[in-house]
């Protein structure tokens, strides 16, 4: 015979075993959450849309970073390198800030100038502030060298004597920073137009075409001719950007150049590109939560030992700004005071370039 007792306690606990089963019942009823940046990007392709030549600096970084950064994106897309060389990049952001794709699957890697070129010179039809920068792989440091035989041995040579250098077009350092420096403080930079990038460049130094380049990253020299620089082939004569790169220390920085506070902020809007050496951005309008998710893996990307590893293999430094960092820093270059503009970009676009 059952006590009341013995048949309470079976009673309860037969309750309680009818609502574990039922709240079992209704979490396997509810579907796991979806990811709709995983589902999207499932399958697909990224391009990244490179603004230079194949074998330069910017295709390097880009066909790196596209190497390791697929495996940080929700749904693992494949991404792949085109390169479409025009305008210092401004070609292909004028493509995706006009057409797009604008939902994620193309993303820009145009020269360093992009993100002034509204502001300094024609043909940049975007605003570089709704653009959504993803980041940049390193801070550049450029300069301008001479051949070992040439006769420029200083930049104070270049105030009396001409300088012929290899030049790309308009919106790349390799013609801006010279003819910046020919226009604003009476330097005597030559520019030769029309090379594809750096290693033709540097063809033409070696067959005395030229005598050297007005403006280069400094990374990208090493990586691309080390013996050049093993062998103090080449002169480093001065060298572009807001700080010295450590490894210059003795190079003379083109802002100790300026004269005036005029000058000054001129050369910061000029050469503020050094800070964000390689930018990448998406166009605009692509969802949030999908910029959100490129920006992480562009992050964890940077901290990827086989991206390092291929990076240092390619003797490609890595000194990364966040998406947001260099957002802000577009938007802050956006407001550069009309007349320090207008004196910068009737320099790049109202003289000959030597």
């Amino acid at each position: 015979m059952i006590s009341a007792s013995s048949s309470g306690d079976m009673t309860s606990a037969t309750r309680f075993l009818v609502g574990i089963c039922a709240a079992a019942l209704v979490v396997a009823a509810v579907p796991a959450q979806a990811d709709p940046v995983a589902d999207f990007f499932k399958g697909k392709q990224i391009r990244i849309l490179v603004g230079a030549g194949v074998g330069g600096g910017y295709d390097l970084y880009a066909r790196a970073l596209a190497r390791r950064m697929g495996h940080y994106i929700p749904g693992n897309p494949a991404i792949i390198v085109q390169n479409q060389a025009g305008a210092g990049g401004v070609t292909i952001t004028n493509q995706l800030y006009q057409q797009g794709p604008k939902d994620g699957t193309a993303i820009g890697a145009p020269l360093s100038g992009v993100p002034t070129a509204p502001l300094l010179q024609t043909g940049a039809n975007y605003d570089a502030t709704k653009l959504n920068w993803l980041g940049s792989i390193a801070t550049e440091a450029y300069v301008a060298y001479s051949w070992h035989a040439s006769p420029i041995a200083s930049i104070q040579d270049v105030t009396k004597t001409e300088f012929l250098v290899g030049g790309t077009t308009p919106g790349s350092s390799t013609v801006d920073y010279p003819l910046f420096l020919n226009e604003m403080l009476g330097y005597k930079f030559k520019i030769i137009r029309g090379y594809a990038g750096p290693p033709e460049i540097n063809i033409a130094i070696e067959r005395g075409e030229v005598h050297g380049n007005g403006s280069v990253g400094w990374t990208l020299t090493k990586s691309l001719k080390p013996d050049w620089v093993k062998e103090k082939k080449i002169r480093n004569i001065l060298q572009f950007g807001l700080s010295k790169h450590p490894e210059l220390p003795d190079i003379p920085l083109v802002t100790d150049l300026a004269r005036n506070e005029e000058q000054r902020q001129a050369m910061k809007l000029m050469f503020a590109r050094s800070e964000y050496g390689r930018p990448f951005f998406l166009p605009p309008d692509v969802p949030a939560e999908r910029v959100a998710a490129l920006r992480q893996a562009f992050d964890k990307t940077m901290k990827d030992p086989e991206f390092l590893a291929e990076t240092e293999r390619l003797k490609l430094e890595v000194q990364p700004m966040a998406g947001a960092e260099l957002q802000k820093l577009v938007a802050e270059l956006a407001s550069t005071p009309p007349a320090v503009v207008g004196k910068v970009r009737s320099i790049l676009t109202g003289a000959g370039g030597g």
